[in-house]
């Protein structure tokens, strides 16, 4: 029989994750032998999980979510550029002794956009919201050359902090531009999965404008609701968490799984 890795999830709460799903489908469909499982682990308890999860020689790799990334970031072991830059870390990978500390999030995101169609390079951009997760794909959006973004949050201290962050590049504002229609509006507030959502002022958009939630449920998130009224051109954060994932996956296993069926199969979900 063949070797049974060992992964999982660490959050908190991590009741409601997709991620043990999302993992067992690819195994399924590359026919790897694995255990995947959520982990709910308080914070002070949260380093010692870590190094006794990977003292299992069988033991692979693991994903971080909320509210850990940050701290994932400062466990011993090879960081990438992008998560040490962003101060967080969503995948960690054992290689023989050592760790290997990885972000995926952005490049996730990067690839749902590419497989639906939303182009990056020399768009507006409007970024609803400055915490985590919107800190979790500016990095690749930056990269990816857009003409402007401009990032709106309740709390204008977090907004200009990622601003600074990236003040070279001279990509981000903090104001509405006038007279100009945003390509693309992202939310990442936590707006977006409860109550009704409220555009954040007179924002230029049209029905050639794409909108993209970084929130997800099974449900349609209000967020989504609100977007479907201006355009046809709507799509929730799923896409994301299994393209995130299948970047994980082959961190772990040298493979690139399929995320076509697996999509398919969490949409039977919502049906």
């Amino acid at each position: 029989m063949s070797k049974k890795f060992k992964l999982g999830v660490v959050g908190n709460p991590i009741e409601h994750s997709l991620s043990p799903f999302i993992h067992s489908r690819f195994a399924r469909h590359e026919n790897i032998n694995l255990e995947y499982q959520a982990y709910k682990v308080e914070k002070d308890n949260f380093n010692n999980f870590v190094s006794d999860f990977f003292t299992n020689p069988n033991a692979k790799g693991l994903n971080i979510t909320l509210p850990f990334k940050s701290m994932a970031s400062k466990i011993n072991g090879k960081i990438s550029e992008e998560a040490k830059y962003i101060n967080a870390v969503n995948t960690i990978t054992k290689f023989q002794n050592s760790l290997s500390l990885e972000t995926t999030d952005g490049s996730g995101f990067m690839r749902d956009l590419e497989i639906n169609n939303i182009k990056v390079a020399g768009k507006n951009i409007l970024i609803i919201g400055a915490g985590a997760a919107v800190e979790s794909i500016l990095y690749k959006l930056v990269l990816n050359n857009p003409n402007t973004i401009t990032i709106l949050n309740r709390t204008q201290d977090k907004a200009d902090k990622l601003q600074n962050r990236y003040v070279e590049q001279k990509k981000i504002s903090l104001a509405l531009p006038a007279n100009k229609n945003f390509d693309l509006v992202i939310n990442g507030s936590s707006a977006g999965l409860t109550g009704d959502f409220k555009a954040p002022g007179d924002i230029q958009i049209s029905n050639k404008t794409s909108f993209y939630d970084l929130n997800y449920s099974l449900d349609t998130t209000p967020f989504c609701d609100w977007a479907s009224n201006n355009s046809s051109l709507v799509y929730d954060g799923i896409g994301m968490l299994v393209n995130q994932a299948s970047i994980s996956f082959q961190l772990w296993f040298d493979v690139v799984p399929e995320t076509k069926k697996v999509l398919e199969e969490i949409k039977s979900l919502k049906e």
